[in-house]
């Protein structure tokens, strides 16, 4: 009876190992999964564009950019650091923070040699989740389809000198134990010039326009409270980061402010805050938007443009804010984007911002301004 128990717990033992071994064999998995990779040697050959370009960006997704690079044609010319740095990003950009949560994969057209499929990449990043989209070529080489990834253009900037001649502000305290309101020193004089309340598709939105009407730099944040007709505060939101927040004299900034699932139905009025505070500042690095255009992609309206970096700076990440008037000068939508490469000393880069598609028609005009933030600077 001693040993009963013990015997029983080695067979029960020798038991499931044999289960596991002959079980594991006839799994409907890969053989050889590690930690959700594969061994070497024993990935599958993609033997369709589709399963090709979704092995591809699963091993991006997971950073194994060795086997991802095996992924690609010997046509595409690009070697594997550049092929990284494509995927990663450079010079504390966007992209570097960034990581790829999920794809989708859409075939555009293909032969039985050659195909093109279209992938929309969703990323994660601190400022909220991006979307891009890129379209692929592949080729079919023996038996196996591999992706031909385009070679990467790097700017090659001549040495050259430029000429800083931009204005700059400086905060000068007496000692450390000084405060401004003890000064009596007023905080900068900014204004709200326009204001739309509109419903959306996920609640409500009020937008419009603020100006710096000072000698002097302002750092500025808009707030709106929904009022009902009881006089009762239904929410109150900030225009967070849907806005230029330093605000250079006399400069006007768009903003916009969120209410998710709040309808204006119940609202009979909005009160409007703007809050500035005096804050250090500088015109440079100078940011130029230029070739700006509407445009339908994807059944979309986009507006697009490039940035082009006019300064010796690098901009780390800059974020564009546009505004959209109708016929009447009225703000009727305000859009924001981040480029996530970026913006090397005199060289461009692309954005585009989404218009709703119900207020499209309503466009007539627009602005935009860029918000540029870089390592090092306050």
């Amino acid at each position: 009876m001693k040993l009963a128990l013990p015997t029983l717990l080695v067979a029960v033992t020798i038991g499931l190992m044999v289960i596991g071994f002959f079980g594991a064999g006839h799994s409907a998995g890969t053989v050889g999964i590690a930690a959700g990779s594969a061994l070497p040697g024993l990935t599958p050959k993609a033997a369709s564009p589709e399963q090709a370009v979704s092995s591809f960006l699963r091993e991006i997704q997971r950073r194994h950019w060795d086997r991802a690079y095996a992924g690609l044609s010997g046509t595409s010319g690009i070697d594997e650091p550049s092929f990284i740095q494509d995927w990663t990003g450079g010079d504390g950009s966007l992209r570097t923070l960034s990581s790829l949560e999920s794809f989708d994969v859409r075939p555009l057209h293909a032969t039985d040699s050659v195909a093109q499929m279209r992938v929309h990449l969703h990323w994660t990043t601190p400022v909220g989740p991006l979307q891009d989209v890129r379209d692929l070529e592949l080729t079919r080489e023996g038996e196996t389809w591999k992706v031909i990834w385009p070679k990467v253009q790097v700017p090659n900037l001549p040495a050259q000198v430029i000429p800083v001649n931009y204005l700059r502000w400086d905060l000068v305290n007496g000692n450390s134990d000084d405060d401004w309101g003890s000064h009596n020193v007023d905080a900068p004089h900014v204004r709200i010039v326009s204001m739309n309340a509109i419903d959306t598709a996920e609640g409500s939105a009020v937008m419009g326009e603020v100006v710096n009407e000072d000698t002097i730099p302002a750092f500025v944040n808009v707030n709106a409270t929904l009022v009902d007709g009881s006089g009762n505060a239904i929410d109150e939101e900030s225009s967070f980061d849907k806005i230029a927040h330093v605000l250079l004299p006399k400069q006007v900034s768009p903003y916009r402010i969120d209410f998710p699932n709040v309808g204006l139905k119940n609202v009979k009025n909005v009160r409007m805050d703007v809050k500035a505070t005096l804050t250090p500042a500088s015109a440079d690095p100078v940011i130029g938007v230029m070739n700006q255009k509407i445009e339908s992609a994807q059944g979309k309206s986009v507006l697009r443009g490039e940035l082009l970096n006019q300064s010796g700076q690098t901009v780390n990440i800059p974020h564009v804010i546009a505004s959209f008037y109708d016929n009447n000068g009225k703000v009727v939508w305000v859009a924001d984007g981040y480029v996530d490469r970026a913006l090397l000393p005199q060289t461009s880069e692309p954005f585009a911002v989404e218009i709703p598609n119900a207020l499209a028609g309503k466009v007539q005009n627009f602005h935009a301004v860029v918000n540029e933030y870089s390592s090092g600077k306050s």
